[in-house]
């Protein structure tokens, strides 16, 4: 009964909540044209506004006269890459620092000496030195032996045993509100069929195995 009630509230407000917005869009392009000098000139301010407007307003392509949809969602879309570059060029924020140099000649040495270790013995050793090194950053600095006999390319090995592989990886969606969607996605080589679909909202660092695992049990191929 409560949400009977909340739903009649809302469609009675809706139609005049929709006349009020498409009003403040109209007042606002009057704004905007009153500043001739000699054409009207637009503020970042009238840009933010009808960034947000399109948002928020369903009907706001109808209410829009200055300019075209097109520029709207271009505007959006400079916002957004304006928005991380700014975050990603702030002072010590950006990458992942080197480790010293002489811990990369460590590495190597460790390595080079030790032709059985890989990359997580070396990291244990390392750790029993009284170093904290992920077990990627020594696999970079690592100097593997070259092959005598070099391996089959990937695209063969793609070919061969594409029946019985998957991959998985993510990719992020930008919502209008500058806000990230993670999405976490499995995929059959052979077939191309998707197998498995999660969209979050925070970087998933945890639980990608049990997310494999969880696709394996349920009979994909």
């Amino acid at each position: 009964m409560f949400r009977v009630l909340l739903w009649a509230i809302a469609a009675a407000v809706r139609p005049k909540m929709l006349l009020i917005a498409d009003n403040l869009c109209l007042r606002q392009q009057l704004l905007v044209l009153q500043r001739r000098n000699p054409r009207p000139s637009l503020k970042d301010a009238d840009r933010r506004f009808w960034i947000l407007v399109c948002r928020w307003f369903i009907d706001w392509r109808a209410s829009l006269l200055i300019v075209k949809p097109e520029t709207v969602l271009r505007w959006h879309r400079h916002g957004w890459r304006t928005y991380w570059s700014r975050r990603s060029s702030r002072k010590g924020k950006a990458g992942r620092h080197p480790i010293a140099q002489e811990l990369q000649a460590l590495v190597r040495r460790m390595a080079a000496e030790n032709r059985l270790w890989g990359q997580r013995r070396i990291q244990a050793e390392l750790a029993r030195l009284g170093f904290k090194v992920s077990a990627r950053t020594v696999a970079k600095y690592m100097q593997r032996p070259t092959q005598a006999r070099p391996s089959p390319g990937w695209p063969l090995f793609l070919k061969q045993h594409a029946a019985t592989l998957w991959a998985c990886d993510f990719f992020c969606v930008e919502t209008i509100l500058f806000r990230t969607l993670y999405v976490f996605f499995v995929i059959h080589h052979a077939s191309r069929q998707v197998l498995h679909v999660q969209v979050t909202v925070s970087a998933p660092s945890r639980g990608v195995r049990s997310r494999v695992g969880l696709v394996g049990g349920s009979g994909h191929p």
